[in-house]
């Protein structure tokens, strides 16, 4: 069975321990918690009053109301709930990308997943988790149970980067799976093409859905190091390769890239959905403890 410390680091867990991840948006859960709810229930805050009508319990009445009116009326709160959320793990080839550096995509990915499982493990949230390349390949269902943390970090030890993906298609194939709205934090390099990829995402928010998307990276990525000749591989085709000049092609190639991240930085905003840039060699609790600390404020 795996353990916390097969992925995360003592230091990670101890940045960790205790970070709350609040949703933003109004979620369906399974019990009363600390996030809020679209159901009208008799706890946290205060809605409105309305009449009484026959079959509503007695002890919703506010008798306040009634002494100074004579008249009934029905004291509404709104719920707060445990919150759904559900981490998406790209598993595709171009997840298994080592940069220069030594560091796997993939591998960040997998503990940047076993990180926010603990956080949200720890608040008392249900937690589910989606792998997938092509289609999707694991689903576990949103379970608040300490021990449903264990099953989900054996998956991400178990997967291993395959085939390759269309993000977008996989989108929506969750979107037409998913039965109650929740917090949806999809973890990928991204690479796809971004207006099917935000279209996608559209269908998501459209049903309720709150998103969040951690962007992994390799400081190769961004950067292009390269200065000798070499041989570029599709990790997702492998029988795709060129032999290559990196001099001949930097430019262009930075060019590409900055179109790519800007169009998919201001689609993501329009659908107000929170693009997080996580880089392979980061400590994964450092970048989500910032992000977490933007987010409550």
């Amino acid at each position: 069975m795996a353990r916390l410390s097969d992925l995360l680091t003592p230091e990670d867990l101890a940045q960790l321990n205790g970070l709350p991840l609040f949703a933003r948006s109004v979620m369906e859960g399974f019990s009363t918690g600390m996030h809020a709810s679209p159901h009208k229930g008799f706890s946290v805050e205060f809605r409105q009053h309305r009449p009484y009508v026959q079959g509503d319990e007695i002890k919703r009445l506010d008798w306040k109301i009634f002494g100074r009116s004579d008249r009934f009326f029905i004291r509404e709160f709104d719920e707060e709930t445990n919150l759904r959320a559900t981490i998406l793990v790209d598993a595709s080839g171009s997840m298994n990308y080592r940069g220069t550096k030594g560091h796997i995509k993939f591998d960040q990915a997998r503990k940047l997943a076993a990180a926010l499982a603990y956080v949200l493990t720890g608040q008392q949230d249900a937690v589910g988790l989606v792998t997938f390349d092509s289609k999707v390949r694991e689903h576990i269902p949103c379970r608040t149970k300490t021990s449903h943390l264990h099953h989900i970090l054996d998956t991400l030890q178990k997967t291993k980067p395959g085939a390759d993906t269309s993000l977008a298609t996989v989108l929506r194939s969750i979107a037409n799976n998913l039965k109650k709205r929740g917090l949806l934090m999809l973890l990928t390099d991204g690479f796809d093409d971004p207006e099917a990829l935000l279209q996608a995402i559209g269908i998501l928010r459209r049903q309720g859905h709150e998103l969040i998307v951690f962007q992994l990276w390799d400081q190769d990525e961004l950067d292009f190091p390269f200065t000798r000749w070499a041989r570029f591989e599709n990790l997702e085709n492998t029988e795709d390769h060129q032999l290559l000049d990196p001099a001949a092609i930097r430019q262009r190639y930075l060019e590409v890239l900055a179109t790519f991240r800007t169009t998919l930085t201001e689609g993501l905003r329009k659908h107000e959905v929170d693009l997080v840039p996580i880089l392979t060699h980061e400590p994964v609790s450092a970048a989500v403890k910032a992000y977490l600390a933007l987010r409550a404020r």
